[in-house]
């Protein structure tokens, strides 16, 4: 039994060294998680104020908004309630929602919708100045038209609000990418 003991181990142990030099060559290669960077400027908190809406989607930007503040907190970022306790205020405008049938059973029968949201974002820092800005900033979530149109309403809200944490998420990364 000693002998098999000992036959295994140095089986296991020449296989050590290469997985050693592997896990230190990737560890050192460069690569990072998108959006691990930074705030730009040295901007170290920001107030998230309520989106406008100019979509006819009544709450649409309380969920964007909640979404965005979720996704930073979530990430260690201070978020402030006071913008003027905060190096930076970003602010955004829900510019359009789309909705399309994206398969259908019969001509008049869509089996499934998606709803897309596009948005403009702008930082701005506590001396007025710019420090960021993105325009046509999308995301898309797909749901399933049910025959009863309570039903239909309910999965588009949760398409929504799967598509608000898409869109923090895409939002936060682009803010913090350092390249």
């Amino acid at each position: 039994m000693n002998f098999t003991f000992k036959t295994a181990f140095f089986y296991h142990q020449k296989y050590v060294w290469p997985v050693i030099f592997i896990l230190l060559f990737f560890s050192a290669c460069g690569y990072r998680f998108a959006g691990g960077g930074n705030l730009p400027g040295g901007i170290q908190t920001i107030a998230i104020e309520i989106f406008q809406n100019r979509t006819p989607e009544t709450g649409l930007e309380n969920t964007l908004t909640n979404g965005l503040i979720y996704e930073f907190t979530r990430k260690g970022r201070s978020v402030q309630k006071n913008s003027k306790k905060a190096d930076a205020v970003l602010t955004g405008v829900i510019e359009s929602e789309r909705i399309t049938t994206i398969s259908r059973q019969a001509e008049q029968s869509p089996l499934a919708r998606r709803v897309e949201i596009i948005v403009n974002l702008k930082l701005t820092g506590s001396d007025g100045g710019i420090k960021w800005s993105a325009s046509g900033v999308s995301a898309f979530e797909e749901y399933d038209v049910a025959m009863d149109k309570q039903a239909t309403e309910i999965n588009k809200r949760r398409a929504i609000e799967n598509l608000s944490k898409k869109l923090a998420e895409k939002v936060h990364n682009r803010l913090t990418d350092n390249f």
